[in-house]
């Protein structure tokens, strides 16, 4: 509300109105003081109106102000009842938005309250065990498909290629035969096996890759071999070169097959079915270890046919201390050949040197260990 000034209510009273209130005070005090009390005579004066006294006079002029400033107060009333309106409309939005928000979070609340925690979990459980079953059965699905098309070009090659027995001729060579001529020493009794010769025009026209033919007793392994410039192309291609988990047998690209290194290795994969290098794991049976025919391993290729003695067999975590190829004097290659020899499950009576060549086989036997197989060429035979 607007106020009152003071002054402005003192502007607003007459000079009558002043003299009427206050000189009468001062103009008895100052006959007081002035002259001496008179004899009183008695005055007829006209009747006047009463006397106004100050509270009344400003009371008067209070109103007056008042209803002059009425609409003032009336507009600075309209300003106050705004400014309360829209503080109360803006409560009521927020207001309506909290009650949602509550609603929202009641029903989440209510939704995690009708699915009970346990069952939530094994709800959850169950939905990664039906995941992982599906990425398996696919997965064995497409196992199955790849050893199907492995076995039909087994098949294919077997009804393809011959293989034939060939007694020792006058070309026929032994290799490195013990110093000492001791008949109870088992390699007199391998050299007398005979090799085996293999005719690969077929074989190559299928594959330029091919290299030659492996066959070891005891085993399904009697498949051709190939051989390209790394040792991951033929890990998921198959003979045709396909693409195929199955894989195929090869040879260390470091390797040449036509002049042996020290040590020649071939790979494959350790199938479950027993394909490519799957059964090579029949070497820790006792009786393929009890069958002497099952300690030689034969090879053909197109410059020569070859027979290794069995020295050594044994699984290993995953290394690559056996997959060495060169070597810088005799010493190293016979301590190398020593060290395959010790790591065997069974004692073959074997007799090592340092002019030895070695064949070696490698798969897997799972995710961390190695199924390894290692020989000696005995004798071979130039094409």
């Amino acid at each position: 509300m607007a106020k009152i000034k003071q002054d402005d209510v003192l502007n607003k009273i007459t000079p009558d109105e002043i003299d009427d209130v206050v000189l009468p005070s001062l103009k008895t005090k100052k006959n007081k003081t002035t002259k001496p009390e008179e004899p009183k005579k008695e005055i007829i004066e006209p009747k006047k109106e009463p006397k106004k006294s100050l509270k009344a006079v400003l009371e008067k002029v209070y109103e007056e102000e008042l209803e002059e400033n009425k609409e003032e107060v009336k507009n600075v009333k309209s300003i106050f009842d705004d400014t309360q309106v829209l503080p109360i409309t803006n409560n009521i939005e927020n207001n309506k938005n909290k009650e949602e928000k509550e609603k929202v979070i009641f029903d989440r609340k209510f939704v995690a309250r009708k699915i009970p925690k346990d069952k939530l979990i094994v709800f959850l459980v169950m939905l990664i065990f039906i995941g992982v079953g599906v990425y398996s059965g696919v997965q064995i699905v497409l196992w199955k498909i790849d050893s199907d098309k492995t076995l039909k070009q087994i098949d294919t090659i077997n009804e393809t290629v011959v293989i034939e027995e060939i007694e020792d001729t006058d070309a026929t060579e032994i290799i490195n035969p013990p110093v000492v001529e001791d008949e109870s020493n088992p390699y007199w009794d391998y050299i007398k096996m005979s090799l085996i010769n293999v005719d690969f025009t077929e074989l190559l026209k299928i594959n330029s890759d091919t290299k030659g033919w492996l066959q070891v007793s005891g085993t399904n392994i009697n498949y051709p071999f190939v051989q390209t410039t790394d040792n991951e192309y033929y890990l998921k291609r198959d003979f045709n070169k396909e693409s195929n988990s199955a894989g195929w047998v090869f040879l260390d690209y470091r390797n040449d097959i036509n002049n042996l290194d020290r040590n020649t290795i071939l790979y494959a994969h350790g199938r479950i079915n027993g394909t490519m290098f799957g059964s090579l794991k029949n070497i820790f049976n006792t009786n393929w270890f009890d069958n002497p025919d099952n300690h030689v391993i034969k090879l053909s290729t197109s410059t020569e046919n070859t027979l290794w003695q069995v020295f050594s067999v044994y699984s290993i975590p995953t290394t690559s201390d056996y997959l060495q190829t060169e070597f810088s004097s005799s010493e190293e290659f016979l301590e190398f050949a020593t060290m395959l020899e010790e790591r065997s499950r069974y004692d073959f009576n074997a007799t090592l040197n340092a002019e030895d060549h070695i064949l070696t086989l490698s798969t897997c036997l799972n995710d961390s260990e190695r199924v390894v197989l290692h020989a000696k060429l005995i004798k071979k035979e130039v094409r």
